[in-house]
This record gives C-alpha cells, sequence and structure tokens, in this order.
C-alpha cells in the first residue's frame, strides 16, 4: 500500500504564461491538479518543499494529499517541467484519481542481503540490468520499492524478475518472459605492464659497450661491431 503524503499549495486566480512567470517571480513554483473529470485547481508550491520530494527517490510513485485553502486532493506527481539552465522546477502537474484508476509506473528496485551474496564476497560485481520495474496497478497499491534478495547467488549468476515478489493486486507490464534484473560479474583483473628502461641509464649502456667492445688490445677500431 502507497503511503499518503501531505503537501501544502496555494490557489492561483489566472492561467497563461504571463500569470505563471508572475508566479515565478513572488518565488514560487505554478503548478495545476486535474483530472478524474472535476474542474482543474490552478497552484502554486513552495519551491523548498517541491524539491525536497523531487530528490526523495520515487517521486513520480507516490501518492500525494496535496492541502489547497483546506480542500484535500489525492494525487500523483504526473509532469515536471525544469528550468534548462537552472535546473530548478518552473512547473509541476498532479493528476487525481479514482479507485477504480490503474496506471503503469515505475518502481525501483532495492538490492538486499548483499553480505550474503558468496559471489560478490569473492570480489564478483552487482551489475544491475534494471534499476527500476515497470508496474500496473492501483495508484493506492504501487509500492515504494521492489526488494531483490541477493543472498546464496555466485559469480555467474542472474536474478529475474521471478525472484522478486510482487505486493497483491500488481502485476508486470511485461508478461512474455522471465527478465533479468541484475547479474554477478566476474572482477575486472587490471595487469600492470612495467615500462622498460630507457633514457640515461639506456644510453650509459651503450656507450659502456663502446668503450669496452669497440677496441681490439692494440687501439685499433674493431669494423662492424657498431653501427653509426
Amino acid at each position: 500500500m502507497a503511503n499518503l503524503t501531505a503537501f501544502a499549495a496555494e490557489p492561483r486566480d489566472r492561467a497563461g504564461k504571463g500569470a505563471a512567470r508572475a508566479t515565478r517571480r513572488e518565488g514560487r513554483v505554478p503548478g495545476v491538479i486535474y483530472g478524474n473529470k472535476e474542474d482543474p485547481v490552478l497552484i502554486s508550491v513552495d519551491p523548498i518543499d517541491l524539491m525536497k520530494q523531487i530528490n526523495t527517490p520515487g517521486f513520480f510513485a507516490r501518492v500525494y494529499e496535496v492541502d489547497v485553502s483546506g480542500d484535500k486532493h489525492r494525487v500523483l506527481a504526473r509532469d515536471l517541467q525544469l528550468d534548462p539552465v537552472s535546473d530548478q522546477p518552473i512547473h509541476i502537474d498532479f493528476m487525481r484519481f479514482s479507485a477504480s484508476t490503474r496506471l503503469n509506473i515505475d518502481v525501483q528496485v532495492v538490492f538486499e542481503n548483499e553480505d550474503e551474496c558468496p559471489g560478490l564476497r569473492m570480489g564478483g560485481v552487482l551489475n544491475v540490468v534494471r534499476f527500476a520495474v515497470e508496474l500496473r496497478c492501483r495508484p493506492d497499491s504501487i509500492p515504494e520499492s521492489l526488494i531483490a534478495d541477493l543472498s546464496g547467488l555466485e559469480i555467474g549468476d542472474s536474478l529475474h524478475i521471478s525472484a522478486i515478489k510482487l505486493p497483491e493486486d500488481v502485476e508486470l507490464t511485461i508478461t512474455d518472459r522471465d527478465f533479468t534484473v541484475a547479474t554477478i560479474a566476474a572482477p575486472t583483473i587490471v595487469e600492470e605492464v612495467e615500462e622498460d628502461v630507457g633514457g640515461e641509464e639506456g644510453e650509459e649502456s651503450v656507450e659502456a659497450a663502446e668503450g669496452s667492445d669497440g677496441e681490439d688490445a692494440g687501439g685499433d677500431a674493431v669494423d662492424g661491431d657498431v653501427e653509426e
């Protein structure tokens, strides 16, 4: 069952780009609540409160109860617009839902029991194929996360979606295959290659060779021993 998160908003009087810009100049983020065959409600929210929610995992999978001057709306965040330069929120859309609403939603995968995974203890690497899995369910049934148990997995083993227990009234959108969520990959071994000794030591070795082998007992040069 999804947790209900309280969120405060203030009503806005006017729609349009000009009104939205005026709201942002006042230091707030414009938004709208729509859906469930009800009239849309124009709102504005505190940017600090909104950023706290955005930075918490599962922002679009969380059910909110938005309080607009005493009127409470149970909603999901459906669209978020960010400034291309500052990356700050500039508009937020919330969607109402009913008891019969079913939607597709991405839910993050949380990996547990890494200490009980023989493959990881032997130096293997957790290779995550899917950080989130798309589910179909009612908004009130959205799980906070899907738990993937790594205990007992060896190097080379794969963890498939069938190994993850889904909550009641929740189904996968991909049903034609038992897809891979993660694997335990073999460790990567990096070999260090020693560089050849060069520079002054190499030059000194050549000079020493010329000095010792380049002349015979009588002091005459021996032709062909050293190329110049």
